[in-house]
């Protein structure tokens, strides 16, 4: 594993910025916002069509004479039952951020919103504008180049390598061996920065709730620190069995609780306001989200303009980042399924839950003026308080304050057992069954990028960090896109 260039350089770079981030926590952060801000000033547009195109090209292959076939051989079935399939797909793509942005995020929009339209149709388009977010672009990320991962490996042979799909179109020259080791080394950083963040993300929620939960007035350093080191205990086990069973008690446990938690506010809750909203969500978003693919609020003032950097183009690198592990991830667990049936999987499933979801917690917030309720101030500058705030306005929200804090810890557990999969598969040539001992150390690494953006206390400077390593993926994945297509071309279908 060491004799690797490739890991020792991808080590090198994680561990670089996890030293800058114990040392100069805010300079690396002052840092990362400045060179994302040009970023998305110069190239929000790139950024938008790219993901609007994979969308438009996942939607194509689906309806395609290709979509029949197979992601392995001809008489080869699914690995892992749908159920338990979505769940671990889920688990390892977005859990935690949902708790974390199931309320607050809405509300964020509405703060905005509130200003700009009639108060009455602010809700709508607040809930719109995350659905969007949380949506099929997002999906179409992930699902993409999974899809091309999937597709070279299981049918072509090749490795479970973000660079193989490369090697196995261009042939093994000068340009592509230069080309597949640098995709291979950004695919490795981006996989360590992003889920680091998301580490950071998932303590921050599960601090909140432990202040909740027992009414601390200041919980501190040593509170997070605290959790922080549970966490790092609780991934170790699951990282020494076989993934099917780590990976699937663990997700499946969690999105039990989280459906769990969402049935019981719909009930709890007003059940007819918040159903007549998720209804009006779906119709909403069908008929808009195809236009807000390709929107860039060019003409809008910098207020709008800092805005859709601050949250769609911010979630949009944010996927990318995710997208090699996710990626490669759920080309692992996708054995056997045809593209049609994976595409509708990755793409469908997802998008309607979280319609619910942000329907569910987005429709509480706004009950009789509910974010009236909400401290605004809370929710710009604490937002992974607001769900706790809104929790605390029904019933037993004791309960559901555990439920939260439980389903958010077990989502944590899940990604970084699943990235320091996907990182041991790449430390040994796309090995599918890479060793005990090479995940362990994958885990702690991830432990120590996670604890220096933990350190940041800043939920806004972990989302630029994340933001900074995921922006050359934008062009890997169009690279992969082609691969895929020009292969596809030479299948008798």
């Amino acid at each position: 594993m060491f004799r690797n260039p490739l890991l020792i350089t991808a080590l090198a770079m994680t561990l670089f910025v996890a030293g800058w981030g114990f040392i100069d926590t805010v300079g690396l952060s002052s840092l990362a916002a400045g060179i994302v801000e040009i970023v998305f000033q110069s190239r929000g547009w790139f950024i938008m069509l790219t993901a609007s195109t994979m969308l438009l090209v996942s939607i194509w292959l689906a309806f395609s004479r290709y979509g029949k076939l197979r992601l392995g051989k001809e008489d080869e079935r699914p690995e892992f039952p749908t159920g338990t399939w979505l769940a671990m797909m889920f688990a390892a793509g977005m859990g935690v951020g949902l708790l974390f942005y199931g309320a607050a995020e809405p509300a964020s929009h509405y703060f905005l919103l509130e200003k700009e339209v009639d108060p009455r149709k602010a809700p709508s388009i607040a809930l719109f504008i995350t659905n969007f977010h949380w949506g099929l672009h997002a999906w179409a990320i992930y699902g993409l180049t999974s899809l091309v991962i999937a597709y070279f490996g299981f049918r072509k042979g090749t490795p479970q390598m973000v660079s193989a799909p490369i090697y196995a179109v261009f042939g093994r020259r000068g340009w592509t061996k230069a080309t597949g080791w640098l995709v291979d080394l950004l695919s490795i950083y981006a996989i360590a920065i992003g889920l680091a963040g998301s580490v950071a993300m998932g303590v921050f929620q599960v601090q909140d709730g432990v202040t909740a939960l027992f009414s601390l007035e200041s919980a501190g350093m040593p509170l997070t620190i605290g959790i922080f080191l549970m966490l790092c205990i609780s991934f170790i086990l699951p990282l020494t069995v076989d993934l099917g069973r780590g990976m699937a008690i663990l997700s499946n446990t969690a999105l039990v609780l989280a459906i769990s938690l969402m049935v019981y506010l719909l009930l709890a809750g007003p059940t007819y306001f918040i159903m007549n909203g998720i209804v009006e969500a779906f119709g909403t978003y069908l008929s808009g989200f195809f236009a807000q693919g390709f929107r860039t609020y060019t003409f809008f003032g910098p207020d709008t303009t800092r805005w859709f950097g601050t949250w769609t183009l911010n979630y949009m690198v944010w996927w990318l980042a995710w997208a090699p592990f996710v990626g490669v991830f759920i080309a692992r667990i996708s054995r056997g399924r045809t593209i049609r049936e994976f595409i509708a999987g990755v793409l469908l499933a997802p998008t309607v839950f979280s319609i619910f979801w942000f329907g569910t917690f987005g429709g509480l917030a706004f009950y009789q003026g509910g974010v009236g309720k909400l401290d605004a101030q809370a929710v710009a500058e604490q937002i992974n308080q607001t769900t706790f705030l809104l929790l605390d306005t029904l019933p037993l929200s004791t309960v559901t304050t555990a439920v939260v804090v439980v389903a958010a810890f077990l989502f944590v557990v899940t990604s970084v057992v699943s990235a320091a999969f996907v990182l041991a598969m790449f430390s040994t040539g796309g090995n599918p069954e890479p060793s005990v001992k090479i995940k362990l150390i994958w885990g702690v690494i991830l432990g120590v990028l996670g604890l220096a953006m933990i350190l940041s206390d800043s939920v806004e400077a972990v989302r630029q960090i994340i933001a900074l390593s995921a922006g050359p993926f934008v062009f890997i994945v169009i690279l992969l896109m082609v691969c895929l297509l020009k292969e596809l071309k030479k299948e008798k279908v």
